[in-house]
């Protein structure tokens, strides 16, 4: 059967050498760390080795120096090869804060051993329980004493931190009501986590729907020296925009590799699978919400170039950032219903891995950003309409 993307011989190298170092993460490799509620260590060690997750990182400082763009296509062939890049994207899309405001000496110490695999910098935490979304009522804070930060507060959702060497932290340096914006006073620092638990830092991990690792942290006077504060104090807030612009492409680029992982699942077993002496895809009932799923992970697949493209040209792309996670998460959600109904019971059986990627592509409804949120900023930020919130 070919290829259901036409795009796919664009960066043709890029996708097949992912595709190779994918290929031994088979079915039952995925099973294994689904049954064991496992990390997958052994898939995120290869893919640094082969230097994917070093791909923002400049060459000067041992990484691939691509582009966003390329970075995109690297996380959506992962998804399509049927695997999970939410074990290791983080890498990717954190990145841009530190890239693009951190220190010389910040980058000089930590850009070459986050390329060579020595250290990983895969957590984010920036969500609170008591906040959410609303990012600028941040309640964790971090006050200066001397040569360090001394952070008190409370983190949830915050993943993979068990298994990374860096982790981004969001905290308040001047408290809400001293502060003429709402996002003023918001500073961003880098945490390191080896032994980061005997000095003030404690890791609740929280069970969920998917094996994702997620964590609640609680901050006891927990101290960041004072040159691991990203760029200037107090203007975190604008740091993180860049990084979550960044975040939401790569996040739609990988719904765009599930979308195609569940059209090309689907299309294949609805001509395969007989039922009354005719293969079901002959059908109408099965063949179009197939054929609607792939015209809508198509569309969704236009709108991340562009974001993309925009952001390597270093122009404004909040809004089509936020369209291309919105129409890609919608569009590979469909499509998982779509795949889920046209196996019928066997969707569920863990050995089609139908079940699991459904699991794993719902999440994207949700998180990095929810689609209600984005739809706030649509109608706010792009239509002109009054704030809703």
């Amino acid at each position: 059967m070919p290829d259901i993307n036409p795009r796919a011989s664009e960066h043709a190298e890029i996708r097949e050498a992912v595709r190779a170092a994918c290929a031994p993460f088979d079915s039952a490799y995925w099973q294994r760390i689904e049954r064991e509620s496992a990390y997958p260590d052994e898939f995120v060690r290869a893919l640094t080795a082969a230097g994917w997750l070093a791909a923002l990182i400049p060459e000067e400082f041992g990484g691939g120096g691509l582009s966003l763009t390329e970075a995109s296509i690297i996380l959506e062939e992962i998804n399509r090869s049927g695997a999970n890049s939410g074990a290791c994207h983080a890498q990717m899309y954190i990145m841009g804060t530190l890239l693009r405001h951190g220190s010389p000496a910040q980058k000089a110490r930590y850009l070459p051993a986050i390329a060579s695999g020595a250290c990983r910098l895969q957590s984010f935490a920036v969500t609170e329980p008591a906040t959410g979304t609303d990012t600028t009522r941040t309640r964790t804070t971090a006050v200066r004493r001397g040569d360090r930060y001394v952070v008190n507060g409370q983190k949830v959702w915050i993943s993979r931190v068990q298994h990374s060497d860096l982790m981004l932290l969001l905290a308040r340096t001047t408290p809400l009501e001293q502060v003429t914006k709402r996002s003023h006073g918001l500073s961003v620092f880098l945490v390191d986590l080896p032994d980061a638990e005997s000095r003030g830092l404690r890791v609740r991990p929280i069970e969920n729907m998917v094996n994702h690792e997620t964590n609640e942290l609680f901050f006891d006077d927990f101290e960041v020296p004072v040159e691991n504060l990203i760029g200037e104090e107090g203007l975190g807030f604008t740091y993180i925009l860049d990084g979550m612009n960044a975040e939401r492409i790569l996040i739609a680029a990988e719904c765009i590799g599930d979308g195609y992982w569940f059209t090309d699942r689907a299309r294949r077993y609805a001509g395969e699978r007989v039922v009354f002496d005719r293969p079901i895809g002959q059908n109408q009932g099965i063949q179009f919400p197939i054929a609607q799923a792939y015209a809508h992970v198509r569309a969704a697949d236009l709108m991340r170039y562009e974001a993309a493209r925009l952001f390597d040209d270093s122009q404004p792309c909040g809004a089509e950032a936020n369209l291309a996670k919105l129409l890609a998460a919608d569009a590979s959600w469909q499509a998982a219903n779509a795949c889920l109904q046209t196996h019928g019971g066997f969707g569920f059986a863990v050995e089609y891995d139908i079940e699991r990627k459904f699991r794993e592509t719902r999440l994207y409804q949700v998180a990095p950003v929810s689609t209600n949120m984005i739809l706030s900023y649509i109608g706010e930020h792009v239509l002109g309409m009054p704030r809703s919130f």
